[in-house]
């Protein structure tokens, strides 16, 4: 049963005898089932013995803060083997089990009849209302899908605590009184003060998710509320329990959200949140979210414009631990010729780290062939990143059997690695709490508490305190900076997971990598830490800054949002500004990230992509993202393909493992592989390229680097030293002079006694 609240554009339309009836209507804040043939966005005029079918709760209590998963409660299809399972199509209502209008009546008949065999309906008896069918998803406030013109309040403390800022989850610039702080703050401390959204057209609201205010210094959050609906926002109808206004309970501290759903569905156009009590030693500040689903409106012109729609057949939905391993086997049994899966180690908790190998031959590396990584939830409580790894295999699989030749090519020219859960203790802890209750931090760490992303060793200080010294290149590297011994110990504050990590890292010959994170949108290239002590932000380029940046804006440019001028920022930087990309170091400082240590330590250039703004988006709003990022994910795999790349042998043809690649002019090698193959990514251009390695000779050569995709093939041939040889013959007779045959020493002998006399 859903309570309606009228539409208002119409009223001049209506007879006196009519209005008289809706305003004895709006009096009682009736409620109203739908028949068949009802449309709600064309109503006019509900009668009174409609809305009363259905009640509110007569006990007057407050409603109990609910902390089930919203994006739980759905569960989508099983794959079946063979094909890949999930909604394709995004409709008017975001939810799988939203069902069409006009059934509503229908299935309202049938709970009353077997409320039993129902969990939808309403029992009075003891106070509880199972309302798991009829809730909505999110609106879009932390999604920003709902922008800051349709957020209100009845007063602002100042511009940086203002309406705009009210979103859940919406995080504080480090200093107060800027422009990006972190709640709605209202400008008086009283009962009457409110934050409201404008929905801009009809729609079931189910429930309010609410934080305090995201500060360092202050504690705010409101403690109770209510909350008030309306359709032309001047006549304002309170939710009830009965004949009393319903109080929801609030937040008890600042960060973890709290949700209340609401008795029963209300249809309207505008909320209001209503703060009824707050902290004793704050203010009225709130972080907001409301659960709605727009009903359908095809005359509705803001929205169909802004509808996005995948014709993607996936499996959209947030999968816990099993069902990752689940669906990771479906898609190997779907493309077995293409796909191996494997784990390079276990988590705190002993989950194992599963990848999938998507290649023409899995299993082996393949000489000229480069090796790609992406890995995603490094940060456990940042999921989307491991639900796009997750649909990218299904897709990759599925258009390969297709028959797609951009992804045949992809395959068939590229090792491709995607490991889609780095923490899944972390993932685990924020799964069972849901997408809008595990706030910012939950599950982010380790199970032993550690950061992962940022739990590699400082080799930035290493090779800088080199520098200085001036002991590159005589005595050290500029590449492959070695690890130090401290950090490989047993008694190193080093998770599991960051020493498999790591050992992974060391094995396969990775070309370029992508790290999926979330909570903002924007990728990150090295240096991650600043080179000045004592700056926390700071511009740091590699001397590979202008290939970096290329890197950076190819998956950029290509995301639907990341370099929208027009797109409001997440937090509180403007990223759009610089083409969606940054300097890790320009962001911020942060010392031993997994950017940092891939380009210092192997040949892997590593970049981070912030792909939403959420960071655990419900899964109605997957389809969307994967639409958002699809693109961005094979272009910036196809990246790897730029540059240079050949095989470095000896005479006799052999490839000569570790040695040195040099492109004149960049502060930075890269060594072969095990097969003497190599690969370097560079920006078109032309380039002194110089091959050597330990015992033999150098060779160099230009190599031109074209705009069409592919690297341009530059092959090395290198031959052994002189000193070399002389050093592996006395090496292989044990370092002892040589021994001449007899004949030989007799003739010397006598040579040398003519030549006395």
């Amino acid at each position: 049963m859903i309570p309606q609240v009228m539409t208002s554009h119409r009223f001049s339309l209506l007879t006196p005898l009519a209005l008289l009836g809706l305003l004895v209507g709006f009096a009682h804040l009736s409620y109203g089932s739908v028949t068949e043939d009802e449309d709600y966005y064309m109503q006019e005029l509900l009668t009174r013995e409609q809305y009363n079918q259905v009640q509110f709760l007569e006990k007057p209590v407050a409603s109990i803060p609910d902390r089930h998963e919203h994006s739980r409660q759905n569960p989508a299809k099983k794959i079946p083997k063979g094909k890949a399972a999930g909604s394709s199509k995004q409709t008017d209502k975001p939810t799988a089990d939203a069902k069409s209008v006009k059934t509503v009546n229908k299935k309202a008949e049938k709970n009353k009849k077997s409320p039993l065999t129902n969990p939808n309906s309403i029992s009075e008896g003891d106070g509880h209302y199972n309302s798991i069918k009829d809730e909505c998803p999110p609106m879009g406030l932390e999604t920003l899908k709902i922008d800051d013109f349709q957020l209100h309040a009845s007063s602002t403390k100042r511009y940086g605590l203002g309406a705009h800022r009210g979103r859940l989850n919406i995080q504080a610039g480090i200093y107060e009184d800027d422009l990006y702080d972190g709640a709605w703050c209202a400008g008086r401390d009283d009962p009457l003060q409110w934050f409201e959204v404008d929905a801009r057209r009809l729609t079931k609201f189910t429930g309010v998710i609410t934080q305090g205010r995201s500060s360092l210094w202050s504690s705010d959050w409101v403690t109770s509320y209510k909350v008030m609906v309306s359709n032309d926002s001047h006549t304002w109808i309170t939710l009830k329990n009965g004949s009393q206004d319903l109080i929801f309970s609030g937040n008890r501290e600042k960060e973890i959200p709290v949700r209340n759903i609401f008795p029963a569905p209300v249809i309207a156009r505008y909320i209001r949140v209503n703060p009824r009590s707050w902290f004793h030693s704050g203010s009225i500040c709130m972080r907001v979210e409301i659960l709605g689903c727009p009903l359908p409106d095809p005359n509705n012109y803001y929205h169909r414009r802004n509808e996005v729609i995948t014709t993607d057949d996936l499996d959209f939905k947030h999968h816990s631990y099993k069902e990752m391993r689940q669906l990771m086997k479906v898609v190997n049994e779907m493309c077995p010729n293409i796909t191996r899966i494997y784990n390079i180690g276990k988590s705190h908790s002993g989950l194992k780290l599963y990848a999938i190998e998507i290649s023409d031959n899995p299993g082996d590396h393949e000489v000229g062939e480069p090796e790609f990584r992406y890995t995603a939830g490094s940060h456990g409580n940042e999921v989307l990143g491991r639900e796009l790894l997750l649909l990218l295999m299904q897709f990759m699989c599925l258009e390969y059997l297709a028959g797609n030749q951009r992804i045949r090519h992809l395959v068939e020219e590229t090792r491709i690695h995607l490991l889609p859960s780095v923490n899944p203790d972390g993932y685990e802890k924020a799964f069972e709490v849901g997408s809008e209750l595990s706030g910012w931090s939950l599950g982010r760490w380790s199970n032993d508490g550690i950061d992962i992303h940022h739990n590699f060793p400082d080799l930035n200080s290493i090779l800088w305190g080199a520098e200085a010294k001036k002991w590159v290149p005589r005595k050290m590297f500029n590449h492959h900076v070695p690890i130090p011994a401290w950090y490989l110990s047993k008694n190193a504050s080093v998770a599991l997971e960051t020493r498999a990590l790591i050992a992974w890292m060391e094995k396969m010959p990775f070309v370029l990598g992508g790290n999926l994170q979330g909570g903002e949108l924007v990728v990150t290239f090295p240096y991650d830490k600043t080179r000045s002590q004592g700056m926390t932000r700071e511009h740091t380029p590699t001397p590979d800054d202008h290939v970096f940046r290329w890197l950076a804006f190819s998956y950029a440019s290509t995301h639907r949002l990341m370099t929208d001028a027009n797109r409001r920022v997440c937090h509180t930087e403007d990223f759009a500004k610089e083409d969606g990309t940054i300097n890790g170091a320009s962001w911020h400082t942060a010392a031993g990230s997994m950017n940092d240590f891939s380009y210092l330590h192997t040949n892997c250039f590593e970049l981070s992509m912030y792909v939403g703004c959420d960071k655990f988006p419900h899964e109605s709003e997957l389809p969307e993202e994967w639409e958002n990022n699809r693109e961005s994910l094979l272009v910036f795999m196809e990246q790897v393909h730029r540059g240079i790349k050949g095989v470095v042998r000896d005479l006799q043809g052999r490839g000569i493992a570790n040695a040195i690649i040099s492109v004149e002019g960049i502060g930075h090698d890269i060594r072969t592989a095990a097969d003497g193959d190599y690969w370097r990514l560079l920006n078109p251009g032309e380039y002194r390229v110089t091959a050597r390695a330990e015992g033999y000779s150098l060779a160099s050569k230009k190599c031109e680097v074209g705009y069409e995709m592919g690297a341009t093939r530059c092959d090395f041939t290198i031959g052994r030293t002189n000193l070399s040889r002389i050093k592996e013959i006395m090496e292989k007779f044990n370092k002892q002079p040589i021994r001449l045959p007899v004949r030989q020493l007799q003739a010397r002998r006598s040579r040398e006694r003519r030549l006395g006399t």
